[in-house]
């Protein structure tokens, strides 16, 4: 993405917006694929399946020291991509991290700093999970794992690694939202909400860590057809069979949909690692703080735009200023 900067994607959201609405594939949606990491490291959380599982092998096969975490090891994907970097001879090592343990967190985001003796380039929160349904019939226990996974989990790892990023005055952590982080669709659980906060919390944090050098960017995805669809299903279904009557009794057509979700199409999820490829081959401080990706409907860029304005608008002249400004390249 050449001469790339927070200033001229937003305009070029502004540019493109009548194109948002539509499936039209837009050039900004043709991302180029082909970039060194030589010397990068990146530690992924979420690898088993998925975004996670593509950009370990594909940033390790351009070249950059990766750290593939899961949870629940051993497991035959462990053993594949184990097998797979000694085959292709690729510097990547499976790290287990359930992001929901404050232990394996520490643990594992350790083993990764004594691997390459203190220092980590890249953080991407890619882990995350999903349930269908009315909030109604969301339990306490569908809740709590919903925002123990998506927003205390990479909340967990920016704890975790942050010390010696700001130590080295460099670094950059992507967080993985989705579409679904800034518009709504009913029906979808708390997702949308555990999303909404993971941008709320990473834009916080991209302004806190300006003076320390660390970047922050949040990949917002439309939907893939990869195992989230599947494995929201299974979660929805376990839901109904515990759910009480009296709060499914309103929502008959909306509960019915549930169990057989399917999403994305024919669309490519490589989109997502090659779109994270190119925010981590910008130079810091240069990269957009939030990048829409898929081939169709963009819904959230409008909102992206507006929201820019507003903190500047609001904020820029505050002594947070210089943070606000640098954050939106403004």
């Amino acid at each position: 993405m050449p001469n790339m900067n927070r200033r001229t994607l937003l305009a070029g959201a502004a540019a493109t917006g009548a194109l948002a609405a539509s499936a039209y594939v837009a050039a900004e949606d043709k991302i180029s694929v082909d970039h060194d990491m030589s010397g990068k490291s990146v530690l992924i959380t979420g690898c088993s399946t998925g975004f996670g599982r593509l950009a370990a092998e594909k940033f390790a096969r351009q070249g950059a020291k990766v750290f593939a975490t899961m949870r629940n090891l051993p497991r035959a994907e462990a053993d594949e991509l184990r097998v797979l970097a000694l085959n292709e001879k690729l510097d990547l090592q499976v790290i287990e991290i359930d992001v929901t343990s404050d232990s394996q967190v520490e643990s594992g985001v350790q083993q990764a700093l004594a691997a390459t003796g203190g220092t980590l380039d890249v953080l991407i929160n890619n882990a995350g999970t999903s349930y269908g349904g009315p909030i109604e019939i969301q339990d306490m226990e569908a809740t709590q794992h919903l925002f123990d996974v998506n927003v205390f989990g990479p909340h967990r790892m920016a704890r975790a690694v942050l010390p010696a990023m700001r130590k080295a005055k460099s670094g950059l952590i992507i967080n993985v939202t989705s579409q679904l982080g800034r518009v709504i669709v009913p029906a979808y659980a708390q997702y949308s909400p555990t999303k909404f906060a993971l941008e709320a919390m990473s834009e916080q944090l991209a302004y806190e860590l300006v003076p320390h050098g660390i970047d922050v960017n949040i990949i917002e995805p439309g939907g893939y057809p990869t195992m989230i669809w599947k494995n929201s299903n299974e979660n929805s279904l376990a839901l109904l069979e515990r759910a009480e009557e009296k709060h499914t009794a309103g929502y008959q057509a909306l509960i019915a949909q549930l169990g057989g979700r399917t999403g994305g199409g024919s669309t490519d999820p490589m989109d997502v690692p090659n779109a994270m490829a190119e925010i981590i081959a910008m130079p810091a401080g240069t990269r957009p703080l939030r990048r829409e990706v898929h081939p169709g409907a963009k819904p959230q860029m409008a909102i992206n735009k507006v929201s820019s304005e507003v903190q500047v608008g609001w904020l820029g002249g505050s002594p947070y200023g210089p943070w606000i400004k640098a954050v939106h390249n403004s």
